[in-house]
């Protein structure tokens, strides 16, 4: 699942097992930049002291291993806390200039969905 907050861009998976094999009692919570992690840390310290791991190799540098369990809880609270009209204002407006480039890569997304949309067109 690939998710877009005003906190930070995510993708969510099933972690692995050590022998091998999918967890799917536990979730890897990825992303591109370490302080969209940090971010979500703040906001849900369930999470908070979990380890971000580092995967220099991995195309997602940065994780957090968290039980589904304390993720899916989450997800309803972030859902409960949406109160904007439009979603790119308020990720410009929570990362501030230090998400410049998060917020130009939202816009980027939504062209290319927008043109989706209009090859969509019957």
């Amino acid at each position: 699942m690939w998710l877009f907050t005003r906190y930070g861009f995510f993708s969510i998976a099933c972690a692995d097992r050590a022998g091998g094999g999918l967890d799917p009692q536990n979730v890897m919570i990825r992303a591109r930049c370490e302080g969209h992690l940090r971010n979500l840390q703040t906001r849900f310290p369930a999470i908070g002291g979990a380890e971000i791991v580092i995967l220099p190799e991995c195309d997602y540098r940065y994780r957090l291993i968290v039980p589904k369990a304390s993720w899916v809880p989450m997800i309803g609270e972030l859902a409960n806390e949406q109160d904007w009209s439009n979603f790119k204002d308020e990720a410009a407006r929570f990362q501030g200039s230090s998400g410049r480039g998060y917020v130009s890569a939202l816009h980027r997304v939504w062209e290319v969905m927008y043109r989706l949309q209009m090859a969509d067109r019957k």
